[in-house]
């Protein structure tokens, strides 16, 4: 037995950050279902080096089931919501916004579950002048002055790693465990 068994994750989630988020739940006993577009998470087009499959989606995602959704054809969308109705926790990290506008927001997934946990990841926040913008990890190394002490002298260097994809998904993470360890104390979703 682990930690999270019988725990129901359900992840509307692609490249690093989630994904790293809900291996580890996965890794501690939850059942997570990862929600795919028809072309798949791009992550899986990253490299080849795994067995021909991307290296880091086969780390990101061991552990998951799959299943190929189109949110914006309703019957999809329906079985989603119906998927939600029954889970523990749901993490997204689309555009700012999209979530809402597919109805997946916090306030009406709870009036069906009150006890839902839901995690939204954001480059820069849901609201604000930066929303929009893209947050690929290295722009985030970058903007954050990291790639300034990494590398020679005059030669600041993106760390290997997607090391700022890989802090977020830690960080839901434990925000998810605080927030299911406050749920068992108060019966309330967050």
């Amino acid at each position: 037995m682990t930690v999270l068994d019988n725990l129901f994750v359900v992840a509307l989630e692609q490249a690093v950050a989630a994904p790293y988020c809900t291996r580890l739940m996965a890794e501690n006993g939850a059942r997570v279902v990862k929600l795919e577009r028809q072309e798949g998470d791009f992550a899986r087009a990253y490299d080849k080096v795994v067995n021909g499959e991307s290296a880091y989606f086969t780390w990101l995602n061991g552990g998951k089931e799959s299943l190929v959704v189109d949110v914006k054809d309703p019957s999809d969308l329906a079985l989603v919501k119906r998927m939600l109705k029954k889970a523990d926790v749901f993490i997204q990290n689309l555009r700012p916004g999209a979530a809402d506008r597919l109805g997946l927001d916090y306030q009406l997934l709870k009036a069906t579950n009150e006890t839902i946990i839901v995690c939204n990841i954001s480059g820069y926040g849901q609201k604000g002048p930066y929303a929009e913008m893209k947050a690929y990890d290295a722009l985030v190394q970058a903007e954050t002055a990291l790639c300034s002490v990494t590398g020679p002298p005059g030669s600041p260097s993106k760390v290997g790693a997607s090391i700022c994809d890989i802090a977020t998904g830690l960080t839901a993470y434990s925000e998810i465990l605080k927030a299911l360890y406050n749920r068992e104390k108060t019966a309330e979703g967050a």
